[in-house]
């Protein structure tokens, strides 16, 4: 940039220069302009329990949280997570020293990147993944070395020996997803043990997203990674409301780890939000105590609904991989005689009033991603049934 003058300079910093406006604004603006059904962006068409709205409402009423929250979460809701994690995974946390809450979980991605890894260190995620954890790793001056999750039959399964033989002395730390955020993979025993066996090994730090820790279909079962031997004081482990409450736009998230870990990453958190979403972590606190029945009820009803949209495309004449976690069905469009993602769900609008989303944003090998397109299943049951008939009237033969 020698002898470039100011006006001449890019205004956007090298590190972030790939990144542009998100496909998610794109999408969602197409839907709007089309009067399409949104199936892209991962949100909701409906509230959730009206027992944690109201808790919320009284939070505001009561002047709970209306001023800045302590900087690690309000202690009911700091206290609400570690039960929450003793009671479904074992898993033993101090409330004071070991739990933080966040912005969601998109900014307890970034403070723990941003905490733990150096320039030049090496990330090793499984690829194709949600689109923050890039932007995030080049804001930390880091290196993503991305691990490609391939179709296998009905689903996609990760190749532990690409794992292994990405990991160099360079690498710092793991970031993994599971349930998987767009395939649907929910990592079986065996990969997550081996993943647990190559962080011990190679001393490696892991940041794991579990927000769809609640989302998971047929015989699959959600399996902390902090529960592995070795583990849990390695685990950065991030959780969230928004996925398993529907509230979404509380924007409430947090983050389990040792007091270390923690501290590290309230360090960065400190100065993205400081804190946010004060009367919601009172309301959040309330969610996380519901009965079973709730989490039994909630995950019937996205099965029901990930099987309705999934019958309508296969129907439509897309390949479909089942999902076993999320609210995320991906599909092949090759059936279609299509090849390229973008264009076709640039074209899908138009075409049959529907939106998606192409897979290739969430990979770094873009060619790898190319054919493949995610619905988001997380809507009312009569706009699924309305979007599966467009869908076949628009390409069913």
């Amino acid at each position: 940039m020698t002898g470039m003058t100011s006006s001449e300079r890019p205004l956007l910093n090298r590190r972030l220069a790939e990144f542009g406006t998100t496909i998610f604004a794109e999408m969602s603006a197409l839907a709007l302009s089309t009067g399409s059904i949104n199936l892209g962006q991962g949100f909701p068409d409906t509230d959730g329990p009206v027992e944690v709205r109201e808790a919320a409402v009284l939070a505001l009423r009561e002047g709970r949280g209306n001023q800045y929250p302590p900087g690690p979460g309000v202690p009911e809701l700091r206290t609400a997570i570690a039960a929450h994690q003793e009671r479904r995974y074992g898993l033993s946390y101090d409330p004071d020293a070991e739990v933080l809450v966040t912005a969601g979980a998109t900014e307890a991605i970034a403070a723990a990147l941003l905490a733990l890894v150096e320039p030049g260190d090496e990330v090793v995620a499984l690829e194709p993944y949600y689109d923050s954890y890039a932007a995030c790793i080049a804001m930390a001056g880091g290196t993503r070395v991305p691990v490609t999750l391939r179709p296998d039959g009905a689903t996609f399964r990760l190749d532990l020996d690409e794992l292994r033989a990405a990991v160099t002395p360079r690498t710092r730390l793991l970031l993994i997803n599971t349930p998987h955020n767009p395939t649907g993979t929910v990592l079986t025993r065996d990969e997550l043990t081996a993943i647990a066996e190559l962080a011990v090994e190679r001393d490696l730090l892991v940041v794991t997203d579990e927000v769809y820790e609640h989302l998971v279909f047929d015989e699959a079962g959600h399996l902390p990674l902090a529960t592995f031997p070795g583990m849990r004081e390695r685990t950065v482990t991030i959780g969230s409301a928004g996925k398993t409450f529907s509230f979404t736009g509380w924007k409430v998230g947090w983050v389990t780890g040792t007091p270390k870990l923690v501290s590290a990453v309230r360090s960065a958190k400190q100065f993205l939000t400081y804190v946010a979403s004060g009367p919601f972590q009172y309301a959040v606190a309330e969610a996380l105590r519901l009965p079973d029945t709730y989490f039994t009820a909630f995950r019937e009803d996205l099965r029901a609904k990930r099987d309705l949209l999934g019958t309508g495309l296969a129907d439509a004449g897309f390949k479909v991989f089942q999902p076993s976690g999320t609210y995320f069905v991906t599909t092949d469009i090759r059936p279609l005689g299509e090849t390229d993602g973008f264009a076709f769900c640039r074209a899908l609008p138009e075409r049959a009033g529907v939106v998606a989303i192409p897979n290739a944003v969430f990979y770094d090998h873009k060619d790898a991603g190319a054919p493949y397109v995610r619905f988001a299943f997380c809507k009312r049951t009569e706009v699924l049934v309305d979007a599966a008939e467009r869908l076949r009237k628009a390409f069913a033969h």
